[in-house]
């Protein structure tokens, strides 16, 4: 098998970027991804005391969907993002300046529903991203399980829905689900997967449009009998991947 999709979510919930090669680091999560997150009316984040908090402390494409239709691109080095969607012009901002985040917080509110918590800030957790995992994770996909699924609903829908990091090719549907407690060697890099990821409504929304268009949970518990796609792993040794990176069980 082999890598045949890299992405990248810098602020969480709030686009994906697909890139082509990446160094994954021990105990860390994949760089760039969820490094930021949108705080809500709600949260229970403390911004004095800043550390990794659950999801349902944030923005979150569930409860948002519109927010599955944005895309972004990473300027690593000004550490500034570049958001679009098809239907607002384009964003480019540093999500570390308190200054630049009411720009932003304009920007994204037509794609927040008036009867929701509405976003306040951008925060981060020192040394890892807001992953939805306690632990600094990495998720791996499997396109055939992907088609699968595609096949049981009768339409076409696109990867980018699932949110993942690493996107293997060339293994059976399914079969990453055998792996739990294995490891994953990927080039350089050696991951131990860890757990299936429980999949919650956004992967109903269409990430072309933000709206909600397919019935994927529906179709993973009754076509599959479960409503996971995707493995959760975390970094056991440290190596460089990139697109048409072999990939091995070990």
């Amino acid at each position: 098998m082999q890598v045949c999709a890299l992405y990248r979510h810098p602020i969480k919930s709030h686009g994906r970027e697909a890139i082509e090669r990446v160094h994954l680091t021990q105990g860390a999560t994949m760089p760039w991804d969820r490094v930021w997150a949108v705080t809500h009316e709600a949260t229970k984040f403390d911004a004095g005391a800043p550390k990794w908090a659950s999801c349902n402390n944030f923005m979150i494409g569930s409860r948002t969907p519109g927010l599955a239709g944005i895309w972004a691109t990473m300027d690593e080095a000004d550490r500034a993002i570049t958001l679009t969607h098809q239907a607002l012009p384009p964003l480019t901002f540093h999500p570390d300046d308190p200054a630049e985040t009411a720009r932003f917080l304009d920007w994204v509110a037509p794609l927040c529903p008036s009867n929701r918590a509405a976003p306040t800030a951008i925060v981060a957790a020192p040394n890892r991203g807001m992953t939805d995992t306690t632990y600094p994770s990495v998720s791996i996909m499997n396109t055939a399980s992907h088609r699968a699924v595609a096949d049981a609903l009768g339409v076409e829908i696109t990867k980018e829905r699932w949110r993942g990091n690493i996107w293997l090719d060339d293994i059976a549907a399914w079969s990453e689900f055998g792996w739990i407690g294995r490891d994953v060697k990927i080039g350089d890099a050696v991951l131990r997967i860890r757990e299936p990821i429980k999949r919650c409504p956004v992967t109903n929304t269409n990430p072309i449009t933000g709206e909600r268009d397919t019935a994927t949970l529906d179709i993973l518990n009754s076509v599959f009998g479960h409503q996971n796609f995707g493995v959760y792993a975390e970094v056991i040794t440290s190596g460089d991947i990139a697109l048409g990176t072999k990939a091995e069980v070990i």
